[in-house]
């Protein structure tokens, strides 16, 4: 399992996520969804204090996360998508506009957000990564984006 993390020091106490999540490939990322709120449960953040929303497909991430982080002020924003290859360039064109987009969002906000779309070349490959045999991205996803808040608050 790729996901275990080590909890020790990690504490989501006292924070506050916004989670966008794609409608798109609902399985798989409704497993992420399902991790990323497991783990943050797990590390102290009560269910008040996430907002998750969804949208209809990865590409849409970007745009619902800038409205969490101005309409809800969260502490950090995980975006969960999942973009299968496919036989056209459809693929490419999505992760690159998805990531640039979530990256650009991070320096804009100066707050994280985290990059947790699974971009597989299979169906089973995306089911082993959203709780399947290599673990759960959308876990990995939720302590990254824990690990970044404490990190921004621990250089105030």
């Amino acid at each position: 399992n790729l996901s275990a993390y080590n909890a020790d020091g990690l504490s989501a106490s006292g924070m506050n996520f916004g989670i966008a999540v794609a409608e798109w490939n609902e399985k798989v990322t409704e497993g992420l969804l399902d991790g990323a709120l497991s783990a943050l449960k797990d590390l102290g953040c009560p269910d008040g204090q996430i907002t998750v929303v969804r949208v209809p497909g990865t590409y849409e991430l970007p745009l619902a996360a800038q409205w969490l982080a101005t309409d809800k002020k969260p502490d950090a924003v995980i975006c969960l998508g999942c973009v299968i290859q496919g036989e056209t360039r459809h693929f490419d064109f999505i992760c690159d506009a998805t990531a640039n987009g979530i990256m650009e969002l991070n320096l804009k906000y100066n707050i994280p957000f985290i990059f947790g779309v699974l971009t597989p070349d299979t169906f089973e490959q995306a089911m082993d990564r959203a709780g399947g045999k290599h673990g759960n991205k959308g876990i990995e996803a939720a302590v990254t984006a824990v690990k970044m808040v404490m990190l921004k608050n621990s250089l105030k």
